[in-house]
């Protein structure tokens, strides 16, 4: 074999696997198939914008589960004071961290193939790459990452160049000043595109629409709060939700922001999705998530009261509608939606921004190698129809439910097994478990 382990997709969570790897394989061949230039990067810390920062302070986000203050050490040594451990940095700090890790990696470094993996030869254990390339090895591990899930509506031809992704920080940066702009989505995608236009003067009218209209709401001063974790896991979701705002209830009234009990429950994110029966789990999908997730993935402080300043001088406008359609109409764009009271709304701007967020549905997804090896039957979707079926140490699940010893699964296609996928804290422990189980083979 060329490689022992290959891995699908350059973001995050690939070099986290690399360094894990490394770590407990020392002679490990790795080779990383990302088209990207920069690898640790991905959608989340590809972005070179000061204003986009991180939405957990710098102290909870080392690589390694086994040495917590790593990401500390590594920005004391940049120039950073001590209280950094408690501040939300800029992301593009924590890809320059990652990039500084991998290149300290000692021996051969690992083969960065700069090509978008499209297939899958399971009897050759190759890596089909869109170059035409091929890459063997003994194990594949799917880091592919986060994909925009895309507009609900198609988009006219004529609107090229119009209609932008949010996660295309270079072409929000660039749009005139005076702009009218119309950002489909409220989550945490819409908070950069916001915060760029914000930091660049933005001029124009900037109106943010979704079914709900809710923001990501923002951390508060640490602290703790109690969680009886067996008493919840007891509860069908109705009864657990309603348990949850008791608390919440119970800790405004003592004076403590209810983001003290969100940070008990977050060590807890996979037990408490895991516990919950499929009709539960299709419930939380439908009624729940939005609200769940405006809770749990907060951001910084000082982007929640940049939000709140541009609310308050009307210079964002939040809209609670669906959007129905988008027409070019005399060189602008048209968008029609439906508010949540029935009214028809109209908005005419000179950009949209797509921050829909990300698709986690295995048969919606757009990603090449994911279509190839559902086709091929060799992953199936997980619960839910979400990412993919994996087991505990994030092997994969054939159709056939098959467990795969030579194919794994790391971040947000775990999604539907373990809900809380995409974030660092679960990514390094993944990423180790990942790394000993292919070491532990290799010795055999």
């Amino acid at each position: 074999m060329e490689h022992d382990v290959a891995i699908a997709g350059g973001g995050a969570s690939a070099v986290l696997l690399a360094l894990q790897l490394r770590r407990r394989w020392p002679d490990c061949r790795i080779a990383i198939a990302e088209p990207a230039a920069r690898l640790g990067a991905g959608a989340a810390y590809s972005t070179r914008c000061d204003e986009h920062l991180l939405n957990v302070p710098a102290g909870g986000m080392s690589a390694d589960p086994e040495t917590p203050d790593d990401f500390v050490a590594y920005l004391r040594a940049q120039g950073f004071d001590a209280g950094v451990a408690a501040r939300y940095v800029p992301r593009r700090r924590y890809h320059d961290y990652l990039a500084a890790r991998l290149r300290a990696l000692p021996g051969t470094a690992p083969h960065h193939a700069r090509a978008e993996a499209v297939g899958y030869d399971a009897q050759d254990r190759a890596l089909i790459l869109d170059s035409g390339a091929r890459l063997r090895a003994r194990a594949l591990v799917l880091a592919t990452g986060n994909r925009a899930r895309g507009l609900p509506i198609p988009v006219p031809a004529q609107a090229a160049g119009r209609a932008i992704g949010a996660w295309d920080h270079d072409a929000v940066a660039a749009l005139p000043a005076t702009a009218d702009v119309a950002i489909v989505g409220t989550g945490l995608s819409m908070v950069d595109a916001a915060l760029t236009l914000h930091a660049r003067g933005h001029r124009g009218r900037i109106v943010a629409l979704s079914r709900h209209a809710l923001l990501p709401l923002p951390h508060a001063a640490p602290g703790e709060a109690a969680v009886d974790l067996d008493a919840l896991l007891a509860l069908p979701l109705r009864a657990r939700l309603r348990a949850l705002r008791g608390e919440a209830e119970a800790l405004r009234r003592a004076g403590r922001p209810w983001q003290w009990l969100m940070q008990a429950l977050r060590p807890h994110g996979v037990a408490l999705w895991r516990s919950l029966g499929d009709g539960d789990r299709a419930r939380f999908l439908r009624h729940a998530v939005r609200y769940w997730d405006v809770h749990r993935h907060r951001i910084a402080p000082e982007a929640a009261a940049v939000l709140d300043g541009m609310i308050a001088r009307g210079d964002l406008v939040l809209a609670r509608a669906r959007l129905e359609a988008i027409a070019c109409e005399d060189g602008r764009l048209r968008l029609d939606a439906r508010a949540h009271d029935g009214r028809a709304l109209c908005w005419r701007v000179d950009a949209a921004l797509d921050a829909t967020g990300i698709e986690t549905r295995l048969a919606r997804s757009a990603d090449p190698l994911l279509a190839a090896l559902r086709d091929a039957g060799l992953v199936r979707a997980g619960p839910c129809g979400l990412g993919l079926d994996v087991e505990a140490d994030g092997a994969v699940r054939d159709a056939a439910g098959r467990v795969h010893d030579d194919l794994y699964a790391i971040g947000s296609l775990r999604i539907g097994t373990e809900w809380e996928s995409v974030a660092i804290p679960e990514l390094r422990v993944q990423a180790a478990t990942i790394a000993a189980r292919l070491a532990a083979a290799a010795r055999g």
